[in-house]
């Protein structure tokens, strides 16, 4: 509960409309959503191992979406959260190429709650949102509280303000971080993101933050040990362009 209606991206999403389900334009069009979710009804439903891909009809017209794969029928409303807009992306799968395609989570309220759970009671919502209530006042005093974390230990081991500082020098080299948890998102683009902090670098200019992405799975609070190879300016597209981070990385308490 907590990991889906308190950890949602904060972003701008820009999806195509589609002519077809089998073809995709020939020129990119962009259509603005709400700046959290993308919400609409599904047309099309294309199943692979690890995705649904979804053709949509939201407000702006139609568009495509991909989530981590879930049971999903047609003509069910859906809400898709922490969206992420990737460009030219190639389905080997589907043996497509989506110009531009957003990838995300399926969410967990209003409309996108599948039939299945529509009779869900008003006391269980209401028990929802106090719960979500309380969840917010915890990760407001989370937030608040300093963080410092001490350094792992090893050759390898570096803090988040040294990974920013050393970059150049680090980059595509094995390094080992130890750092709290303050946000943490499933399912973006079939990874886990998790954003470490140990108390190093500076929120001013951003050297504070680090993240990682990895298969393994935490949760905001926790303090771990990350470990592996440092990748430098990334460009994931819509915004999300990170100058230091680490991919397919090791988690271990």
């Amino acid at each position: 509960m907590k990991t889906i209606l308190a950890l949602v991206l904060s972003t701008s999403v820009l999806v195509w409309p589609c002519t077809s389900a089998a073809q995709a334009p020939a020129t990119k069009t962009a259509t603005t959503h709400s700046a959290n979710s993308v919400n609409g009804e599904v047309l099309e439903i294309k199943n692979v191992d690890s995705y649904t891909y979804m053709r949509l009809k939201t407000p702006g017209g139609e568009t495509w979406a991909a989530v981590t794969k879930a049971d999903i029928k047609n003509g069910a409303q859906v809400t898709i959260e922490n969206a992420m807009v990737m460009n030219n992306f190639e389905s080997k799968s589907l043996k497509k190429t989506f110009d531009t395609i957003v990838f995300g989570t399926l969410g967990a309220s209003g409309k996108q709650i599948l039939s299945a759970h529509s009779n869900v009671n008003a006391n269980v919502n209401a028990n929802v949102n106090a719960n979500t209530k309380v969840d917010a006042k915890v990760d407001a005093k989370l937030d608040s509280a300093p963080i410092k974390v001490p350094k792992a230990t090893g050759a390898n081991a570096r803090t988040i303000g040294e990974l920013y500082e050393k970059s150049a020098a680090l980059k595509d080299k094995s390094v080992e971080i130890r750092g709290k948890v303050v946000k943490y998102n499933t399912g973006i683009m079939g990874k886990n993101w998790v954003h470490l902090q140990d108390g190093s670098g500076s929120s001013a200019n951003g050297t504070h933050d680090l993240l990682v992405t990895t298969s393994g799975q935490t949760k905001p609070g926790d303090v771990v040990t990350v470990q592996g190879v440092l990748h430098t300016n990334k460009d994931f597209g819509a915004g999300y362009s990170y100058k230091v981070l680490i991919e397919d990385a090791t988690l271990k308490p």
